[in-house]
């Protein structure tokens, strides 16, 4: 294949509106099969008849993802493969029917026992980084001769990012983030007893960042650990604080989201290349009565987006590797666009109707800054109006797990006590997040 290929994973054709699921009869190509447009893949049964599945599109073939004699979901992809026809970025696939990934509500524990009332968990200070290097429009569309910067803002709502320089670490982000999050807590580092880190750019595959950071922060023997829910990351480290904290394994839980995307992006990919920024974001989560309360949290994740968002290889930087290994993010553009605003639309409505908020109570949603289109399709059937949805995205791009945490510093300074704030996100996997939180 030549150089302008890229993946995408195909999927059945529903053969009438009702249908959900069909068998698959038998594979007419293997894994490296080269096949043109409208050859037959694959023989399949389905409720109403038997058909041939005929390729949309010229391509090879790079991964079979079910056995014959499976019966496969229409929303579920049944190959992989590589092709270089331009007209497949944006293909729909014609049976996936978007539904909404259903959050699951994770119930706070009874705060009554007979030893007295268990603490309650708040955050005391957030602090962020972003590096110095401004990366416009102007300087990326020149990749793309028939791209301006205009429809790139019109796309995205993005007109400029930050990208880390040469000699910049995701642990370097982390380090500075933290530094100003344990400063506005107001407490001493090694009052620190607890570290969590999300991200998906590690320095190392091992040990962790949040040893590294530990390390970095004179810390002593405490528990530090990496999770991985990609954009939804951070949101899922405060869930982990705040039950550490429950659970009285902690009082001051240190928590950072940081990505480092830019140099994992595929120059000649328009779907990835103007969406991601650099940075950090951290919060001290914290056993206390006063600070910004931390309400109610919402958890959850979709295995049907598997492959709506992804990169085969781990770590910031791209290495040598296999071959067969494709070393960039890849993000599968309309149906993720699909997944991604239903899900913010259902995470929104599921957290005001758990915390017990009115939409006209909440002061800000602050969104993972994924796209400004998402979000503003997301605003409308959410209950919420668009301009209680405050965005960065503009000025910083997708900085990944590091976005919340971000927006949450610009936003401070209008806020007062008691105001309502809903957190979420939807990341690769696809994970989902929502923490209400009364400042």
């Amino acid at each position: 294949m030549e150089e302008s290929t890229f993946r995408i994973p195909l999927y059945l054709p529903a053969q009438g509106a009702t249908e959900t699921e069909a068998t698959l009869i038998e594979w007419h190509v293997v894994e490296g099969d080269f096949f043109e447009k409208g050859q037959v893949l694959a023989q399949v049964d389905s409720v109403k008849s038997v058909f041939d599945f005929q390729a949309p599109c010229s391509g090879r073939v790079m991964r079979l993802l079910h056995l014959e004699g499976e019966t496969i979901p229409y929303t579920e992809p049944v190959l992989e493969i590589e092709t270089a026809d331009q007209g497949m970025r944006d293909w729909i696939p014609p049976a996936v029917t978007v539904s909404p990934i259903e959050p699951r509500q994770q119930p706070l524990p009874d705060r009554k026992t007979g030893k007295g009332d268990l603490p309650t968990a708040a955050i005391l200070g957030v602090g962020g980084y972003l590096p110095d290097r401004v990366v416009s429009n102007e300087d990326l569309v020149r990749w793309f001769p028939d791209v301006s910067p205009d429809y790139v803002y019109q796309v995205t709502g993005i007109r400029q990012r930050r990208w880390a320089t040469d000699g910049e670490k995701p642990s370097d982000m982390a380090y500075a983030a933290s530094l100003e999050a344990i400063r506005k807590a107001n407490i001493a580092i090694k009052d620190i007893d607890a570290v969590i880190v999300a991200t998906t750019t590690p320095d190392v595959a091992m040990p962790s960042m949040a040893c590294i950071l530990q390390d970095r922060l004179g810390l002593g023997s405490i528990p530090a650990f990496d999770l991985n829910a990609a954009c939804s990351g951070w949101l899922y480290a405060v869930a982990m604080a705040q039950n550490m904290i429950l659970t009285s394994m902690a009082r001051n839980v240190l928590t950072i989201g940081v990505d480092m995307q830019s140099r994992l992006l595929d120059k000649n990919d328009r779907n990835t290349c103007f969406i991601f920024g650099d940075g950090a974001g951290a919060a001290v989560i914290s056993a206390a009565s006063s600070g910004h309360q931390i309400r109610r949290v919402i958890l959850g994740s979709d295995a049907r987006g598997l492959r709506m968002a992804r990169r085969e290889e781990p770590g910031y930087l791209v290495s040598n590797g296999y071959a067969e290994v494709d070393p960039w993010i890849r993000l599968d553009g309309q149906i993720l666009f699909r997944y991604a605003t239903e899900s913010f639309i259902h995470l929104i409505r599921d957290m005001l109707d758990y915390a017990g908020w009115a939409a006209d109570d909440t002061r800000w949603v602050i969104p993972h800054q994924a796209n400004g289109r998402i979000l503003k399709a997301a605003a409308k059937r959410s209950g919420v109006p668009f301009d209680r949805f405050f965005l960065n995205v503009e000025r910083v791009g997708n900085t990944s797990s590091a976005s919340i945490p971000l927006a949450m510093i610009e936003a401070e300074e209008g806020l007062r006590s008691g105001d309502k704030l809903v957190l979420c996100s939807v990341g690769a996997g696809l994970t989902t997040a929502a923490v209400a939180v009364e400042w």
